[in-house]
C-alpha cells in the first residue's frame, strides 16, 4: 500500500471529537438513591432517617427545580459539566496547587537501561527531551491514534492541554491559558524552558522545521548547565507558583508592574512546550522502592520547577526522572499515555541515540532574567517558608507488592482494579477500626469533553464484607459469599459511573445552580453525613488505578486526616503509592500498605478455595 494512501486511511487523533455524544444529565431520582445507598455506611440509624427524610424533601422541592434547570443548561451545552467542574474543581480553589493538587510520579526508566548511575543526567535527559518532542509532533500532526474503549472512541481534548499551556493566577480565580495547536490550525510555539539552580533559560527545540536531534539538545542543556555550575543561585522566582494562588496572582502583578520585560518572560514560560527542570539531587530508587523518587517528584525544589506548567519533567542528577503536572488542564491518563509511549521507545531503542552525531550551528540558550526588587524577594522567601513547611509534612512510600499481579487475580476471574480496591479497603478498616470515605476516578472520556465522574467504593456491600474479615467466629464461607458481593456491587457501580450515571457530579451540579442563582445551600448540602461519606470533597480516601503500564503517579491526601492511593497492577506485581500527613497522628502510610499487603493475600486465598 503506497504511503499516501496509508497516511489518508490511518485515524486522525480529534477525529470522532464533533461525533462524540454530550454528557447525559442522570434522572434526579436515580441519583438521589444511589447517594443514600452511599451515605448509609457513614450514618447512625437515627442520622440516616433524618437524611433519608431530607433527601426525599429535596426531590419534591427545591431539587426538582434545579434539576429542570440543569436539564435547560445540558441543552444548550454538549458538556454541561465541562466549565463548572474546572472552576469548582481547580481554578477557583485557593490553597496552593503545587503540593496539593499537582500530581507527580517517578520515571519508570529505571526499571530497564537507566538504573541511577552519575554522570548520565544530561545525555539521558537529551534523549528522553527528544522523545518527548517526538510525541508532540505525533498530537501536533494528528498522527497519535485515538483512544478508544473498545469500540467507542475516547475524547482526546485534553491532549491538546499536554504541551504549551499555563495555568495564569487571578485573585479570585485562576485562567488557563492553551497556545498549543495542531498543524492544520496553524504555527504554535516551538521553544522549551529549561530551569536550574534557580535560573531559567530558553531555547527552540525546532531548527529549520526538524526537530531538534541527542546531540544537539544535549549541547543546549550541557550550555545550561555549564552557565549555572560554580556560580550564585538565581533569585528563584520560579518558587512562586508554588505558593498560596490569591498572594502568587497578587506577586505576579507586582512582577509586571515593575518591568513590562517580566510580563514578555512569563509569557515565555507560559507558551513554551514544557519546562525541562536539571535538578542536582540524586533520589536513589529501584523497582521494588521508588519512594525517594516519588516524594521527589511531589514535593522538591521549587525555585526549578514551574508549577503552573502542564507538564515540568524532571530529570534527577543520578539519572533519574520524574514529573510534576498541574491537574487543571487534564487528568493523569493524558500524561499515563505520553510517559508510557516514552518508557516503551526508551527500552526499545536500549536509551541510546542511533542516529546522526552532528551538531548544526544553532543559536544558544537564552537566559530569562526577572527584574526583581525587595518586594518580589521577599515574596520568594515566603513562598518557600511555605513551600518548605507543607512539604515537610508529606509521609510517602511506594512500595512494589510482588507477591502476585493481574495474572493471579484474572486467573480466578476476578476483576484486578476492584480487588485492590477492596484489599485497601479492608486495610483501611483493619487500621482505623471504622470504614473510610473514599473517592475512586472513573473515566467518562465517551462523552463530548468527559473527564471523570467519582465512584464509591465504600459501599454497604463492601463494608459488610469488611466486617465479616475481621469477625474471629465469622467462617469462610460467608467471607467469600460477602466478598463476592462487594465485586460484583463495585464492577456494577463503575461501570455506571463511566456510562455518566454516578451522582457526584449531578449533585454538584444542582449545588451549583443553587449558588448561581443567589438561593441559600439546599439543606441535602448541610446534612452532616453529606460531608462525613466524602461529598465536598471530603473524601478520606483519594484513590485512582493509574493503569496496568509501568507508568505510577501520586498525590497528597484530600483532607487532614485522609491518604492519597495510587496504584498501578502489572502481570505479577502491584506498585502502591501512599501519602498522608504526618502532622495527623492516627494516619500511618507505612502501616496502610502494610495492611494492604496481608490483605491481598487474605482475598487471594478466598478466591482460591471459592473454586472448590
Amino acid at each position: 500500500m503506497d504511503n499516501n494512501l496509508s497516511e489518508s486511511l490511518a485515524e486522525r487523533t480529534f477525529q470522532y471529537q464533533s461525533s462524540l455524544p454530550p454528557l447525559p444529565v442522570p434522572s434526579l431520582e436515580m441519583s438521589l438513591s444511589k447517594y443514600l445507598n452511599a451515605v448509609q455506611p457513614f450514618a447512625f440509624d437515627e442520622e440516616f432517617k433524618a437524611t433519608v427524610d431530607i433527601v426525599r424533601k429535596f426531590q419534591e422541592g427545591v431539587g426538582k427545580e434545579l434539576h429542570q434547570k440543569l436539564l435547560q443548561r445540558a441543552k444548550t451545552k454538549k458538556n454541561w459539566l465541562e466549565e463548572w467542574w474546572l472552576d469548582s474543581a481547580y481554578l477557583e480553589v485557593r490553597i496552593p496547587s503545587q503540593l496539593n493538587v499537582n500530581f507527580g510520579g517517578p520515571g519508570p526508566y529505571l526499571e530497564h537501561c537507566w538504573p541511577p548511575e552519575e554522570g548520565t543526567q544530561l545525555q539521558r535527559a537529551s534523549i528522553s527531551t527528544w522523545h518527548t518532542l517526538q510525541y508532540w509532533n505525533l498530537i501536533r500532526t494528528e498522527r497519535l491514534p485515538p483512544q478508544k474503549s473498545g469500540k467507542l472512541p475516547l475524547d482526546m481534548d485534553q491532549f491538546k492541554m499536554l504541551f504549551s499551556t499555563c495555568k495564569i493566577p487571578g485573585v479570585k480565580k485562576d485562567t488557563i491559558r492553551n497556545y498549543f495547536k495542531t498543524e492544520r490550525e496553524g504555527p504554535c510555539p516551538t521553544h522549551l524552558v529549561v530551569l536550574c539552580r534557580g535560573r531559567i533559560f530558553t531555547f527552540d527545540a525546532v531548527c529549520d522545521g526538524q526537530i531538534l536531534t541527542p546531540p544537539e539538545l544535549l549541547r543546549q542543556l550541557s550550555y545550561v548547565k555549564e552557565c549555572c555550575e560554580g556560580e550564585p543561585e538565581g533569585d528563584g522566582v520560579a518558587a512562586l507558583t508554588s505558593e498560596e494562588r490569591t498572594r502568587w496572582a497578587l506577586a505576579r502583578e507586582h512582577l509586571i508592574n515593575i518591568d513590562p520585560h517580566n510580563a514578555t518572560i512569563l509569557e515565555t514560560i507560559q507558551s513554551s512546550l514544557f519546562a525541562l527542570s536539571l535538578d542536582e539531587t540524586k533520589p536513589y530508587s529501584t523497582p521494588e522502592n521508588y519512594t525517594n523518587l516519588t516524594l521527589e517528584a511531589l514535593t522538591g525544589n521549587p525555585t526549578i520547577r514551574w508549577g503552573d506548567k502542564s507538564y515540568n519533567s524532571l530529570s534527577f542528577a543520578n539519572g533519574t526522572f520524574g514529573t510534576s503536572s498541574d491537574h487543571a488542564p487534564y487528568d493523569g491518563m493524558v500524561l499515563v499515555s505520553m510517559s508510557w509511549y516514552l518508557d516503551q521507545q526508551i527500552k526499545v531503542t536500549e536509551g541510546k541515540w542511533k542516529g546522526s552525531d552532528a551538531v548544526r550551528l544553532v543559536p544558544r540558550p537564552e537566559e530569562l532574567v526577572f527584574t526583581v526588587d525587595g518586594k518580589v524577594q521577599s515574596d520568594i522567601r515566603d513562598a518557600k517558608q511555605q513551600y518548605l513547611e507543607s512539604t515537610q509534612d508529606l509521609q510517602m512510600v511506594c512500595y512494589a507488592f510482588t507477591a502476585f499481579g493481574k495474572a493471579a487475580i484474572k486467573q480466578k476471574k476476578l476483576h484486578p482494579d476492584t480487588f485492590v480496591q477492596l484489599a485497601k479497603q479492608l486495610a483501611y478498616q483493619k487500621m482505623h477500626k471504622r470504614p473510610g470515605s473514599c473517592y475512586e476516578t472513573a473515566m467518562t472520556r465517551t462523552f463530548y469533553h468527559g473527564r471523570t465522574e467519582t465512584m464509591r467504593p465504600c459501599t454497604q456491600e463492601a463494608v459488610t464484607w469488611c466486617n465479616a474479615m475481621m469477625d474471629p467466629t465469622c467462617d469462610i464461607d460467608t467471607k467469600r459469599k460477602t466478598m463476592l458481593l462487594a465485586i460484583l456491587k463495585h464492577n456494577q457501580l463503575m461501570a455506571e459511573a463511566q456510562e455518566g450515571k454516578g451522582f457526584d457530579r449531578h449533585l454538584l451540579g444542582l449545588y451549583l445552580i443553587a449558588k448561581e442563582e443567589g438561593r441559600p445551600t439546599p439543606e441535602l448540602f448541610m446534612d452532616p453525613v453529606y460531608k462525613r461519606s466524602g461529598g465536598g470533597g471530603n473524601f478520606v480516601l483519594s484513590t485512582s488505578l493509574v493503569g496496568y503500564t509501568t507508568v505510577l503517579g501520586a498525590v497528597a491526601p484530600m483532607v487532614q486526616h485522609g491518604y492519597g492511593f495510587f496504584y498501578r497492577i502489572r502481570d505479577n506485581r502491584i506498585v502502591v503509592s501512599i501519602s498522608a500527613w504526618k502532622s495527623c497522628r492516627e494516619t500511618d502510610a507505612a502501616v496502610l500498605f502494610n495492611n494492604f499487603s496481608s490483605s491481598l493475600h487474605e482475598m487471594l486465598l478466598l478466591a482460591t478455595t471459592s473454586q472448590l
